[in-house]
């Protein structure tokens, strides 16, 4: 939006084209988000507070959680304000992949918000129930898919759509240009051709599965917050890499025209989960809900497939990644030993794995700030592969 009033206007005021830069406008989409979060957070809690949208806390957890009963939730709504309303003002709206990006973003935290609804009006710690929940990820992540396999093949929207028409002309099968092969990290030249429909499949478990494995971290004050920032700010320098000619090529990276403008997108990120984390550190003021956790890890997983670096995304998110398979363990072998021996058991004292920890005795700050420093490693590691090629 301001993006196009500057170019309205610099023909009239001298020195508004640096605007134009998306370096400069990534800093200035950081600090937007992170004033707005500032600004109305505390508007935010006290509404939330007044409404009664306290957190349902699950019984068999913690017994040091009890404390956190009542504790405003659903404050996810406060960072998808704070990035929709940034990333408006600005980014290229001309640009697909803002557009794309958003609205996924934003439609799976509309299915957050009918889960979190549903534990603060039925003080239910389920919430929404788990097959309407993967039913309404997968139809966002598979729609998602599709429109990503053509945009990110694509150099314009308009050829985007003709990509699309050439596949449903040619019987759904197309091959696909190279940028739109999955990347190995650390070597110079290592790709995996995936077609369409090999692309649509990756990214949907991408999508929906970076969506699940933020909400299962999310389960400490400041646990989930931050590696999204870290990680965010990673994918927001992969994308102005891919989205310059220049430095894509001197990387070894496919150069995917457009991507560059997610830099703002990611800034956004960065500068509203900051905000958030300001409410949201120990002891926390307010909780993210299902409304953010889904929408923000739908959002990484979404950028990671623009700038195809899927691979090196599932190193930078490895505590997501380490947080979901502890419960698809736990859940499985209890299942397993149930059926054979007649009764479950455990692999971890309690799932998800910072679950374990802080029943194995380290405080809810140990488990928290240990695993943003894992997070930090984990992504300096990624960023690593930028020139270890």
């Amino acid at each position: 939006m301001l993006l196009f009033l500057i170019d309205l206007l610099e023909p009239m005021i001298r020195g508004l084209g640096v605007f134009g830069y998306i370096t400069l406008r990534a800093v200035m989409a950081t600090l937007t988000a992170l004033a707005i979060g500032l600004l109305m957070g505390p508007w935010v809690i006290r509404r939330l507070t007044d409404l009664r949208i306290g957190q349902a806390v699950r019984q068999d957890g913690p017994q040091t959680h009890l404390i956190k009963a009542g504790t405003p939730t659903m404050g996810g709504a406060l960072i998808l304000l704070s990035i929709g309303v940034t990333t408006l003002l600005w980014s290229d709206l001309s640009n697909r992949f803002i557009w794309v990006v958003l609205l996924i973003t934003l439609g799976l935290g509309a299915v957050g918000w009918v889960d979190d609804y549903r534990k603060v009006v039925y003080q239910d710690p389920k919430g929404l129930p788990g097959r309407w929940k993967y039913l309404w990820q997968s139809v966002i992540g598979l729609l998602a898919a599709f429109v990503l396999a053509f945009s990110v093949s694509a150099n314009s929207n308009a050829q985007a759509w003709e990509l699309f028409m050439t596949w449903i002309q040619n019987g759904t099968t197309l091959v696909l240009p190279p940028q739109a092969d999955l990347i190995v990290p650390f070597f110079k030249s290592v790709a995996y051709p995936l077609g369409v429909w090999g692309f649509v499949v990756l990214s949907y478990f991408v999508i929906v599965g970076s969506s699940n494995a933020v909400n299962l971290t999310d389960g400490l004050d400041g646990l989930a917050i931050m590696p999204t920032v870290l990680i965010a700010a990673a994918l927001g320098i992969f994308a102005y890499v891919a989205g310059n000619a220049v430095f894509s090529k001197y990387l070894l990276l496919p150069f995917i025209p457009g991507a560059g403008e997610l830099t703002v997108f990611c800034a956004a990120l960065v500068g509203a989960g900051l905000a958030f984390l300001w409410f949201n550190a120990y002891p926390a003021t307010v909780f993210m809900g299902d409304v953010g956790a889904l929408a923000l890890g739908g959002a990484l997983g979404a950028v990671a497939i623009v700038v195809r670096q899927e691979i090196v995304f599932f190193v930078m998110g490895g505590v997501f990644v380490a947080e979901t398979l502890s419960v698809m363990l736990q859940v499985g072998y209890f299942k397993y030993t149930k059926r054979r021996f007649g009764q479950g058991r455990r692999i971890l004292r309690m799932a998800p794995l910072h679950h374990h920890f802080e029943e194995s005795g380290w405080k809810e700050t140990q488990v928290v700030v240990r695993f943003w420093i894992i997070t930090m490693m984990l992504v300096l590691a990624g960023l690593a592969t930028l020139k270890i090629r």
